[in-house]
């Protein structure tokens, strides 16, 4: 993981660049630009919003601001993971350059989507304070969840995109992965909701974890829990070393692959 992270910090300005490059491209021709970035979000929050406080009838107090709270910081990793797996494919015609760090693609996909999550905060904090939502001092532990979630998909993503260069199909299975994890992780509910029985399989997930501590720190008001984020940390620390140990070894056969 130290190599990785010392070819990072000698190419940090080149992944600057094509971190803002890639948010450049993103919404280029389009007429709203930036906006989608809070427009999308915004809309799905509202679809969700109807279907399970009105047609399902979930009764929650401010029940838009639980779900806005959960779905900002889904949206960041599924975006993340669904563009990084194929971030080498994208990238072949670099990748095929002998000097070329490949290992900056999967890195720059998940700084930008890191970016345009940092971008929607923002509203998200607008849109509490407009349904009055307390906030307090656990907010202070929002860099450490946001940090730990950059952690965890920066390894998965590196993983992801190493194994998609031999095994094209991945990129079709995350697709479909993501549609069935996004309803077993509580963004559209709360934990409490699970039943008692089937609740520490819940906790198997790291995702019910982190989006159960965005909900403590930006819709309850209250502390996460200090254990589980801890061992989040350590998880996500031996995924990213276990991704980068993968990364080395894969992407010596990249050129030929691609």
């Amino acid at each position: 993981m130290l190599d990785v992270a010392q070819t990072l910090y000698r190419h940090r300005e080149l992944i600057g660049i094509l971190v803002a490059k890639q948010l450049k491209l993103r919404y280029r021709g389009t007429v709203l630009g930036f906006v989608w970035t809070l427009l999308s979000p915004l809309l799905l929050m509202l679809v969700y919003s109807l279907v399970f406080s009105v047609y399902f009838r979930l009764d929650m107090e401010h029940y838009p601001a639980f779900l806005f709270t959960g779905l900002l910081p889904w949206l960041w990793f599924a975006s993340s993971l669904q563009q990084g797996v194929t971030s080498i494919l994208d990238g072949a015609g670099l990748v095929t350059r002998s000097q070329f760090p490949a290992e900056v693609l999967p890195v720059v996909t998940v700084l930008a989507n890191t970016v345009n999550f940092l971008l929607t905060l923002p509203l998200l904090f607008a849109f509490l304070l407009a349904f009055r939502v307390q906030l307090g001092p656990p907010l202070l532990v929002l860099p450490v969840l946001i940090a730990l979630e950059f952690l965890l998909g920066l390894g998965l993503v590196l993983i992801a995109a190493a194994v998609n260069v031999r095994f094209r199909d991945l990129q079709h299975i995350i697709l479909h992965l993501l549609t069935v994890l996004q309803l077993l992780t509580p963004i559209f509910y709360p934990m409490s909701l699970i039943p008692d029985a089937f609740r520490p399989w819940a906790y198997l997930n790291p995702l019910a974890i982190l989006m159960d501590a965005f909900h403590d720190v930006l819709y309850r008001n209250q502390m996460p829990n200090a254990p589980a984020l801890l061992a989040l940390f350590v998880l996500s620390c031996v995924v990213l070393s276990l991704a980068t140990a993968m990364f080395n070894r894969y992407k010596q056969t990249f050129a030929e692959a691609l």
